[in-house]
């Protein structure tokens, strides 16, 4: 094989997987096999080594060939856990599958098989905890209010974090860190009570390359000054709430110290238009893209660039699936449920694990740079707004909203609104879009005034069609929303309102249901 090749046939990129994962590793016959299998992350080495390219850039049949055989490992392994066994034999699974067609057969993983499988006696995992060398990392449940633990191999946890690390580093910071100064890195995400970001995502900032890193948890303003004020470049990775404070905090800093500000890294969804636009106009140098985190998956995806919302998954590190309810893939431009498979997990495999969050499946990327998977954020799973039996995507209702807004000359919410969430009161049949502003009275004032005293009702009623979810198009019109009997209005609040709901860290969720 000639070194520099990197674009091979099927057959052969087959061939060269076959090499790197030998069927006496593909194929454990023990417990005690899968604990002495070599990592993953040697087979994405050699690979790159091989064809004397970095894996993120190796051709897609390269890249496919290669994880599919990964997968049929994984499965061959989890073949060992008689919970597993009964698990696949359930949905009629007793052998790997040949290609990704039969792997969407797999049955789809939620938080409750994750809870039954990785806590208490653990009895999910292939390779017992009495072994050790394993690390629990426990998420809150700031979604279910239920705490969840997953449970990695150390070994494997520092291989992620150094591929994902380079690939942060590589593909996004090296662009807007310039100059000979120190380059710096700081997370402002907490990590206590085995809460996982922290933890992981730190993980990965650590191995950055050729970045000082700072976990500096949630900071105040004199020790923000105080970091800014370090010579050289700078990027902060936090979660939402905690890149748009920044604001705030650095309201005083010096012009030197804000121009150095170059990327801003948020995570937990969207981040406000109005917050962009604020955190912009105070620091003029700063990109502010996502991080794409969970608490199973330490880098799900990146926005590679301010100019397109996509995320681009880390090639090598998870399976990343965008699917239907069926747990079959959806077709490039149509929105799915993310799934995530890690691909670094001998000993604590977790297959086709559901993390509760919606993406629309964008083509892979080509030419030169990473060829890797792409998806844009759609909005949390539970970002739904159920009327009667039919469910709206809250996030599409806000952004049809909005549009009908504008169109009738009332204000623009991007530009004022600091926070939003819908609530929906079930009993009462009354969906509220609540938005924390400066002047909750003028705009209150302003937006009676252009439409009238049913103004939003009508302006409600005409936008929730185009809000439909994936699964459920087509279903209503205005007249079936009306006959609903649901009354809708938007109430302006002022900032920090405890009308709007938190969780305990701080994030905002699109949409609560009351009874």
């Amino acid at each position: 094989m000639i070194a520099s090749q990197n674009h091979l046939s099927p057959r052969e990129a087959a061939e060269l997987a076959g090499r790197l994962i030998p069927d006496r590793e593909w194929k454990p016959q023990s417990v005690a096999e899968v604990a002495q299998l070599p990592p993953f992350a040697d087979k994405l080495r050699e690979s790159a080594r091989i064809h004397q390219s970095p894996y993120s850039e190796l051709s897609h049949e390269i890249q496919d060939a290669l994880v599919l055989r990964r997968s049929q490992q994984m499965v061959h392994t989890v073949l060992l856990n008689p919970l597993w066994a009964k698990r696949l034999a359930g949905a009629g699974i007793t052998e790997p599958p040949r290609d990704m067609e039969e792997w969407q057969h797999i049955p789809l993983s939620d938080k409750d098989v994750q809870r039954d499988f990785f806590m208490d006696d653990r009895p999910g995992m292939v390779v017992p905890l009495q072994r050790g060398g394993f690390e629990i990392v426990a998420s809150g449940g700031t979604s279910g209010g239920r705490p969840l633990e997953t449970v990695y191999s150390l070994r494997e946890l520092r291989d992620t974090y150094e591929i994902a690390g380079e690939f942060l580093g590589t593909y996004l910071l090296d662009r807007h860190f310039e100059g000979t100064d120190p380059r710096w890195l700081f997370t402002t995400l907490a990590d206590y009570q085995m809460w996982s970001s922290g933890t992981m995502v730190g993980g990965v900032l650590q191995n950055v390359p050729g970045v000082n890193y700072i976990g500096a948890g949630p900071v105040t303003t004199p020790v923000l000054e105080h970091m800014f004020s370090y010579p050289g470049p700078k990027a902060l990775m936090g979660i939402s709430a905690g890149i748009a404070i920044l604001s705030d905090l650095g309201a005083n800093m010096s012009a030197h110290s804000r121009h150095s500000f170059r990327v801003a890294l948020y995570g937990s969804g969207v981040l406000a238009q109005r917050k962009r636009a604020e955190l912009r106009e105070l620091y003029p140098n700063l990109a502010i893209l996502s991080y794409f985190a969970a608490t199973q998956a330490e880098t799900i995806g990146l926005q590679l660039s301010d100019e397109s919302p996509w995320l681009t998954a880390v090639p090598g590190l998870h399976l990343v699936e965008i699917v239907d309810e069926q747990g079959r893939w959806v077709d490039e431009g149509e929105e799915g449920e993310l799934v995530v498979t890690r691909l670094h997990a001998h000993e604590t495999p977790l297959l086709r694990l559901k993390l509760g969050d919606r993406m629309i499946r964008r083509p892979r990327g080509e030419g030169p740079g990473p060829k890797a998977e792409r998806f844009e954020f759609a909005g949390r799973t539970g970002d739904v707004l159920h009327l009667n039996d039919s469910q709206y995507s809250a996030a599409r209702a806000y952004e049809s909203l909005r549009g009908t807004l504008l169109s009738a000359g009332a204000p623009d919410l991007d530009k004022l609104a600091h926070e939003m969430q819908f609530v929906n009161h079930r009993e009462a049949r009354t969906i509220t879009l609540i938005a924390s502003v400066d002047d909750p009275q003028g705009l209150t004032h302003s937006l009676e005034t252009v439409l009238g005293p049913n103004g939003v009702q009508h302006a409600f009623i005409s936008s929730l069609p185009r809000a439909l979810s994936l699964f459920n198009h087509g279903e209503a019109n205005p007249a079936a929303i009306e006959k609903t009997g649901y009354r809708f209005q938007i109430l302006f609040v002022h900032r920090l309102s405890p009308e709007i709901e938190r969780t305990d860290i701080g994030k905002v969720p699109l949409v609560r249901d009351r009874g």
